[in-house]
């Protein structure tokens, strides 16, 4: 019985003991709680709206856009920044979000 309570508080220490350095940053800036709460609920499914609404968008405009030779111009605007914004973006990081 002795025996079974000191291998469960050597497991509990070696635990423990790891714990801190598990918390340990590799040198970027952890989010904040709220932001990062903020944007999982608000701003991910609007980035994600956007990308929807700006792919029907981009078939709308192709007409115009395919005989002025800017598909890329206009595919990189309505569809690839809000889907990089959805997709690619740290939770939390609102600095690309920003309009060019």
């Amino acid at each position: 019985m002795k025996s079974k309570i000191m291998v469960v508080i050597c497991v509990m220490g070696l635990i423990l003991i790891g714990t801190p350095r598990s918390f340990a940053s590799n040198g970027e800036p952890t989010a904040n709680p709220g932001s990062v709460v903020v944007d999982a609920l608000l701003v991910r499914p609007a980035c994600f709206v956007a990308t929807i609404v700006g792919g029907a968008l981009f078939i709308i405009s192709l007409p115009v856009a395919v005989p002025s030779k800017s598909v890329h111009r206009v595919a990189k605007s309505l569809v690839v920044k809000p889907a990089d914004a959805t997709f690619k973006r740290p939770l939390g990081d609102f600095t690309d979000l920003s309009a060019d």
